[in-house]
């Protein structure tokens, strides 16, 4: 079992990060469109809260990813490098790790400008990043929302590419998802 990325494959710390971000991904993306059409009272509090909890992991889930590729480069992609379709593809993960760490930020903001303390599962309170400001938390609440239908976009482009490639035959997925080809 190999740990780190070499040049050919992809190690098992890289591809848990992927798949296990991904699942939560794919979890708070919905979960945040349903408490989005929601009323905020008593009864369904505490989805809110872990909706920002769930999110501090994922922005911290996201550095930790960042500071690993630094540590352990992934391997070159496959096929030619020269192609429109890699470009696309440099440019998406670039794009997505932007919003990954915009959205949770911009929810932080937002959550600090409401004045209600941003709470890590009901236990730790994390300090404020923005004034009580009924300003800042709409123009935090409005970052959040555009930010996260960006994201949703570009995932969808992410996930067709990675299909696309997969069917084309190159093994991309394959060897995202087994470390090699």
């Amino acid at each position: 079992m190999v740990w780190r990325n070499t040049p050919t494959r992809f190690g098992l710390v890289t591809r848990l990060l992927h798949w296990g971000m991904a699942l939560a991904l794919v979890g708070m993306l919905a979960f945040g469109t349903r408490i989005a059409t929601m009323e905020p009272g008593l009864a369904n509090l505490w989805m809110y809260g872990l909706h920002k909890s769930v999110g501090l992991i994922l922005l911290g889930l996201v550095i930790v990813r960042l500071v690993w590729h630094r540590l352990s480069p992934p391997p070159a992609p496959q096929g030619a490098t020269d192609d429109w379709t890699q470009r696309m593809a440099r440019a998406a993960h670039g794009l997505m790790y932007v919003l990954l760490l915009a959205i949770p930020l911009s929810g932080w903001v937002a959550s600090s400008a409401s004045g209600l303390d941003v709470m890590l599962f009901d236990r730790w309170v994390i300090p404020p990043i923005a004034p009580v400001s009924e300003a800042w938390e709409n123009a935090g609440w409005a970052a959040h929302g555009l930010l996260t239908k960006l994201l949703m976009g570009v995932l969808a482009l992410h996930v067709a590419g990675a299909v696309k490639r997969q069917i084309g035959g190159d093994g991309t997925l394959t060897r995202m998802w087994r470390g090699r080809r």
